[in-house]
């Protein structure tokens, strides 16, 4: 009953529109796959509070002519100590808002949630980019000049670094297509964000939380190669694993 109770609460949160769907909201009930009964309003409140601290620095920035956007990752990354997972990337509590806020540790999508969550509360504007195999953030100050981060270290890139991670990632040396520098909806991170725990249960051939995954995938994006591989779970199928975890 909880199960079929967490299903109908995240295809009502999905039944709005983009504008008004709570983006950190959505990712935390996504956590209650794995932790049920999740309390999602302590872990909003975390984030309420670190947008009102993010706030006071902006306004007291504002006459030294910084950035908002270095003031948050100063916040962020040196002040609170958020950092990238570099020791085990794949860990499934990488992508778990919950556990990236209690740890502070992360991949690239749920640190960027995390900065997002804070610019919004402190009057920043902040959008994620579904950069080709590696989640950035975009920001703009007051002034139009806008600036993409890597949210895995909180470092600002530049364009030829922006090139730089396109040609990593990708492994195509031609230039960058400013199209892949756009500003993401809120359901493309989600899905984004479930297809990375997608990729990682397949691989360590964990059905159940594959399950769970996928059901919450098929409310996202309903398609029938999701319905089949819901179908070949529940025949025991063997499920050929893929991993693209960013």
């Amino acid at each position: 009953m909880r199960e079929e109770a967490e299903l109908l609460l995240f295809q009502h949160l999905l039944s709005r529109t983009d504008w008004d769907l709570g983006l950190e909201t959505a990712a935390l009930v996504v956590a209650e796959a794995e932790y049920p009964g999740l309390n999602v309003a302590k872990y909003s409140g975390k984030l309420d509070r670190m947008g009102r601290r993010a706030r006071k620095l902006v306004a007291e920035s504002m006459l030294q002519d910084t950035p908002p956007i270095v003031v948050v990752l100063r916040l962020l990354y040196e002040e609170m100590g958020f950092r990238g997972n570099v020791s085990d990337y794949y860990d499934p509590k990488n992508s778990f808002l919950n556990d990236v806020l209690d740890r502070r540790l992360g991949i690239p999508i749920t640190l960027a949630l995390v900065m997002i969550g804070v610019c919004r509360r402190a009057g920043v504007k902040a959008d994620g980019v579904s950069f080709p195999g590696h989640f950035l953030v975009r920001t703009e100050d007051e002034n139009g000049s806008v600036f993409f981060v890597d949210p895995f270290d909180g470092r600002i890139l530049d364009e030829e670094s922006l090139q730089l991670l396109y040609e990593q990632t990708t492994g195509d040396p031609s230039d960058l297509d400013p199209a892949f520098l756009q500003p993401a909806c809120k359901k493309q991170i989600l899905a984004r964000l479930l297809n990375n725990l997608r990729a990682i249960y397949e691989v360590r051939g964990d059905r159940v939380r594959l399950k769970k995954i996928l059901q919450r995938m098929a409310i996202l994006n309903p398609s029938d190669e999701i319905e089949s591989r819901l179908a070949l779970l529940g025949k025991n199928v063997p499920l050929a694993p893929r991993l693209s975890v960013n």
